[in-house]
């Protein structure tokens, strides 16, 4: 039935439904007849053989036409004759044994009329019912008119009237069930197009997407999954994988399908796939949690791109940066010198001390940038990154040397720097590199703040961790700009338009030195209300009194 239309299924239907109905109602009927004529037989009750026969053989007769004849092939209106033939055969039949019972038989077809042919149906089966048994009670001198005479007409038409109605409600049902189902099948189609849809989008993208389950089952792979993993999606959590820097592999477990397994979830992970050499890809994977509609867990999709071309591309830009610092520290270096030697004769005259003064300032401030740049590169580069040297220090000693260092700087301008809230704090940690740090951020505070403004710097210690905390009153920084601030040679358009310059890394290089000692860097801010950084290390000394 596949090939045939939708109205044209719904006719099959209704003819295969209608020819079981008949022959139900025929044989039923037929069925219970021949058990009463059995027992009127046993009885002894019957007065007119001939009748009888005449009777039972019209019963019968008409069940094998119900059984024979392809009713669907004829009008809807032919299958009348059989409950009307019924109604005839128990007429003779109840004539052949007055006082046998077979009259309650006439309930069969009265009932199958009634649910056929609706109220008409109804009217017509209960009358005929009516007005034979009527008549036969009439001209029968051996019957008497009892409350029977009037109670089984009635009880025919009642009987008659139920089936009525109730196929007219299993009729309504059906049609409901039809429309349901239809509207049902639209939605399956629609649902099947929508995930065809979702597929060939999924296998015509370049990158790979997997979703997981709650379980750790893999449901939805896309061909792009399989190519970039060089393998199949079932395979990809054992495939030989290497972190960030391209020489560190990494551990089963820290794979990121196999972490997204274990219902991690993650941004932007570089995960280098194939031994070191050639044919190797880098992907850069994101995993993140779906939930069901009751707000339970749905699992986890997996979203990884090929970054190859493009940490090939930085690399090579870190090297070429590396080389060409190295071999501008050299010159700057000696020209530094060579000033530094110019400015201690006495015999200088006003003007060109001044002069080189300032060139001695801006080849120490390129100075400064050639090493930022070298730091930023030995952190790109595999298994480069700060280098530390651990021993206990107290860390208000390094704060308050780098607050007086940037004091001249922050006089200029009539900003003030509160050391108030610095507590004498003991912590095993690289001194030089914190400093580095502190002096980041408070040059920051100082470079950014307004004319005028003021700098706070805190230093305290928590039960397990040491908090140093700069904060400035300065214009803030926007919060589309706040999830770049730690990313190389980023600066904010504030920043740009400002008269001041900095190189973009300071911060960079700040959290890498605090990431190293375990520790964490934060920032809070909002545009006109200041900014707030915020470094947790890890307490390993004892607070000093």
């Amino acid at each position: 039935m596949a090939w045939l239309s939708e109205s044209e299924r719904r006719a099959r239907t209704r003819d295969d439904t209608r020819d079981r109905s008949i022959l139900l109602n025929q044989t039923l009927l037929a069925g219970v007849g021949l058990v009463a004529m059995g027992v009127v037989i046993l009885i002894g009750q019957v007065v007119d053989t001939t009748t009888f026969v005449l009777g039972s053989s019209l019963l019968f007769g008409a069940t094998a036409a119900a059984i024979l004849i392809p009713w669907h092939r004829l009008p809807v209106w032919t299958v009348a004759v059989l409950p009307f033939a019924d109604i005839l055969a128990l007429a003779l039949l109840r004539a052949s044994a007055p006082n046998g019972g077979l009259g309650l038989l006439w309930a069969f077809p009265a009932m199958w009329i009634g649910a056929m042919f609706g109220v008409a149906g109804v009217v017509v089966g209960t009358v005929l019912v009516a007005a034979l048994f009527w008549f036969m009670t009439a001209v029968d001198p051996t019957q008497n008119f009892s409350a029977s005479t009037v109670l089984l007409p009635l009880v025919v038409g009642a009987l008659a009237t139920i089936s009525f109605l109730g196929a007219r409600r299993a009729d309504a049902q059906r049609q409901l069930l039809e429309k349901q189902s239809r509207h049902l099948g639209r939605s399956v189609d629609r649902a099947r197009r929508q995930e065809d849809l979702v597929t060939e989008v999924l296998d015509a993208v370049d990158f790979g997407v997997i979703r997981i389950t709650a379980e750790g089952e893999l449901v939805v792979t896309n061909e792009a999954h399989a190519q970039l993993q060089g393998g199949a999606a079932e395979d990809a959590a054992g495939a030989v994988a290497y972190a960030a820097d391209g020489v560190t592999p990494l551990d089963p477990a820290d794979v990121p399908i196999a972490r997204a397994r274990e219902g991690d979830t993650f941004e932007n992970r570089v995960v280098w796939y194939g031994e070191p050499g050639s044919g190797r890809r880098a992907l850069t994977v994101t995993a993140r949690r779906l939930t069901e509609i009751d707000g339970s867990n749905a699992g986890v999709i997996v979203v990884s791109r090929d970054v190859t071309a493009e940490e090939q591309a930085l690399r090579a830009r870190e090297d070429l940066v590396a080389s060409v610092s190295h071999e501008l520290r050299t010159p700057l270096t000696s020209i530094i010198g060579y000033l530094e030697l110019a400015l201690d004769r006495d015999d200088l005259p006003g003007d060109s001390r001044r002069d080189l003064e300032v060139a001695e300032r801006n080849a120490a401030r390129l100075l400064e940038l050639v090493a930022d740049i070298l730091s930023v590169s030995s952190l790109a580069r595999p298994g480069g990154g700060v280098t530390l040297d651990p021993a206990p220090a107290d860390l208000a000693v390094i704060v308050h040397a780098a607050v007086e260092a940037e004091l001249p700087k922050a006089a200029d301008r009539r900003i003030s720097i509160d050391t108030t809230f610095v507590a004498s704090t003991l912590a095993v940690v690289d001194a030089q590199r914190i400093r580095q740090v502190i002096d980041n951020l408070i040059d920051n505070a100082v470079k950014y703040n307004s004319d005028g403004g003021k700098v706070f710097v805190e230093l305290d210690r928590d039960d397990d961790r040491i908090r140093i905390a700069v904060r400035d009153d300065g214009p803030g920084i926007s919060e589309g700009e706040r999830s770049h601030l730690f990313e190389r040679f980023f600066r904010s358009d504030a920043v740009r338009n400002s008269t001041t310059h900095g190189s973009g890394l300071g911060l960079a290089i700040s959290e890498d030195i605090v990431h190293r000692h375990g520790g964490e860097i934060s920032v809070d801010t909002r545009l006109g209300e200041g900014a707030t950084f915020t470094v947790w290390l890890p307490a390993t000394g004892e607070s000093a009194s």
